[in-house]
């Protein structure tokens, strides 16, 4: 035989490989098999890999033949090898790290042997990527579970939240209706938030109208009701409910009684968060203020039957009472007016602002706090005058006090306060929760996704055409999953006011384009047309906000559209506003639907099996609201639908410290 060459001999009738030809076919067999084989040496020192090895691996022959088996092996520490090496054969499972880091499951079948008094490992190796999507599952539903049981216990801590809540607002309510102060609570948009029957009553308002300063029928009925609308209007209807300051304001109604109106802002943490007005009826109290100017005898007929606190007051000493403040501080006529101390029965008195002085010139309104003689407190809101010779008390000046008893009032606004924060508390833990619920979902979702495209990559391709839709299936699961996930994180940011209106110029006729021209890349059934009155449009706008608007009010136009029908998306501006139109032919909303649609997850009655959360308009709804504009709906079942937003038009030099 040739130097490098191959020979075979005939022996007994057969061919035999020479020693050296046998092991040059026992290399060339060993490189032709799929499963990873190599040598270990002492230390675990590679002495002869093949070629899947180094296609696993993705090391070249040459690297792994200097380097040990731990450089690859992940889990190399936790296998006791002097152990395997007494057994002489064995079978485990390991991970093993590729050149390029990818991190791996695999069979291992070791056996070691002993030539030349030389002992060392002979290794097959399989890749088993198929059990690591076993492992994620696991891993996922054990992380669900985890999840689980913290939404349990934060559900819990809601419950009890809940709990408090509503036992603060029964109380809250009780308090309310049995006072006789009528008592009305009133948000930045102007609408009529609560009221007690209290008001209802003194004001006779029917239940077909609906109250809300934004309602042209509700201050039509309060104008008619007075003498003098226009101060009720400058003073009391068009103050804002952001408005930082304390009044007292006098109504005079045409059918002659007289109302005293007091509103002050209330704050949370140093912040407005709405206003509330408390009328009276001061009617009797503004007669006896009149009948004190008659005449001493008039005024007392009148003082002593009228439910109203009366005082005369000279210098420090009370001159006269009248029986309803008996009855109200507990002490009799002759205590109050044989040398009592004053200071004993007034604790503090608090001046009131009036801002129609034209009609109370010649007095002023405090709020007094009493000390009754059993020792608790009460507050009057009283009309407080100079009677300087009206009565005859030897020709020095008296003063007149005439209150009516608002502690039942006071103990209301402090509950309000209180219940006013606990809803923040509950809505800012709700947030929390919502934020928390998404995150958790996430990772476990993140988990199915990665093993959804590691089986699409193992499938067997004579398998592909019976498995492939139902990974598609998985995907498309996912992925309506993590954008319902991104919605109801979306929604808690906004209800939590963690989302900022930044107005800055945008081209809108360009970004309408845009807008359309992403969304018909993924859908194809249904046309979009855009109309628009100009070919350039500038305004200043929160671009951040005005994309999910029209995204959402797009998406459901073709979500609750037959296929190939056509929506319309028209931009135009008319008397300073800047309007969208979104318009489908689709299954429409029925009147009863169209009352609800923009609440938090409510969804029209008509829309069969079609996904959805029912978040998308209440969050629409949101951000109209922070740029100052408004939405409306039209609509006919089978016929259509058509939205319609309108912005006002603000300057560029517009910013967001200006709302």
């Amino acid at each position: 035989m040739n130097s490098g060459e191959y020979t075979l001999a005939r022996s007994n009738n057969q061919w035999a490989l020479q020693p050296e030809v046998e092991m040059k076919f026992a290399h060339l067999l060993i490189n032709q098999t799929v499963d990873a084989a190599f040598c270990l040496g002492a230390n675990a020192q590679f002495l002869y890999v093949n070629d899947a090895t180094c296609l696993m691996t993705e090391y070249s022959r040459e690297e792994l033949l200097s380097m040990r088996l731990n450089d690859i092996d992940v889990d190399f520490s936790l296998h006791n090898w002097s152990n395997i090496s007494l057994q002489r054969s064995l079978t485990f499972k390991s991970r093993y790290r590729t050149k390029g880091g990818r991190i791996f499951l695999v069979e291992i079948s070791i056996s070691y042997v002993k030539h030349q008094d030389i002992e060392f490992g002979c290794a097959f190796v399989r890749e088993k990527a198929d059990e690591i999507v076993e492992l994620s599952v696991e891993k996922w539903t054990n992380e669900l579970k985890d999840a689980k049981d913290d939404l349990q216990q934060e559900f819990s801590q809601l419950k009890s939240k809940e709990v408090e809540l509503e036992t603060s607002l029964s109380l809250l309510r009780s308090t309310l209706e049995s006072t006789a102060i009528g008592i009305v609570a009133v948000n930045f948009e102007g609408d009529i938030l609560s009221l007690n029957q209290k008001f209802v009553e003194m004001w006779q308002i029917p239940e077909s109208l609906i109250l809300s300063k934004k309602c042209p029928q509700s201050k039509t009925f309060f104008e008619n009701k007075l003498k003098d609308p226009q101060t009720f209007n400058r003073f009391i209807w068009e103050v804002s409910s952001q408005s930082d300051f304390e009044s007292y304001d006098i109504l005079e109604l045409k059918d002659g009684r007289v109302f005293a109106h007091y509103s002050k802002p209330h704050l949370l943490e140093d912040k407005i968060i709405g206003r509330v007005w408390s009328i009276w009826d001061i009617t009797k109290s503004k007669q006896t203020e009149e009948a004190l100017r008659l005449n001493a005898a008039r005024f007392q007929t009148l003082a002593e039957t009228t439910d109203a606190s009366t005082f005369l007051i000279q210098g420090t000493q009370l001159c006269y009472i009248n029986p309803a403040v008996e009855k109200l501080t507990g002490y009799t006529r002759e205590e109050l007016l044989t040398g009592f101390e004053l200071r004993r029965l007034i604790k503090s008195k608090k001046r009131r602002q009036v801002r129609n002085q034209s009609e109370a010139s010649n007095f002023e309104y405090q709020e007094i706090n009493i000390l009754t003689k059993n020792g608790t407190e009460r507050w009057l809101a009283c009309a407080v005058a100079m009677l300087d010779g009206v009565l005859d008390f030897g020709g020095n000046p008296v003063e007149l006090i005439a209150g009516i008893d608002i502690t039942d009032y006071k103990y209301a606004e402090l509950g309000l306060n209180q219940a006013l924060e606990q809803a923040k508390q509950l809505s800012e833990l709700r947030a929390r929760f919502l934020s928390m619920v998404c995150h958790q979902f996430r990772t476990p979702l993140n988990i199915v996704s990665f093993s959804n495209s590691l089986l699409k990559e193992e499938v067997d391709k004579r398998t592909q055409k019976k498995i492939q839709p139902l990974l598609d299936h998985i995907q498309k699961a996912t992925e309506q999953l993590g954008q319902m996930l991104d919605d109801i994180l979306f929604f808690s940011k906004a209800e939590s006011a963690k989302i900022n209106f930044q107005p800055k110029p945008l081209e809108l006729v360009q970004f309408c384009n845009d807008l359309i021209a992403r969304m018909q890349m993924n859908v194809n059934q249904n046309s979009i047309y855009f109309v628009s009155q100009d070919k350039s449009l500038t305004a200043c706008i929160d671009k951040k906000l005005l994309e999910p608007i029209l995204n959402n009010l797009l998406d459901n136009a073709i979500k609750y559209s037959s296929s190939n029908m056509a929506i319309e998306l028209k931009l135009y501006c008319k008397n300073e506003k800047l309007i969208f139109q979104v318009k489908d032919m689709g299954i429409g909303i029925s009147v009863a639907d169209q009352q609800r649609i923009f609440e938090p997850f409510y969804r029209g009655s008509n829309i069969d099996h079609i996904p959805g959360t029912g978040l998308g308009l209440s969050i629409l709804k949101t951000l109209v609201d922070l740029h100052q504009g408004q939405v409306s709906v039209e609509s006919q079942i089978c016929v259509g639908t058509t939205f319609t937003v309108m912005f006002p038009l603000i300057n560029s030099e517009f910013t967001s410290s200006e709302l």
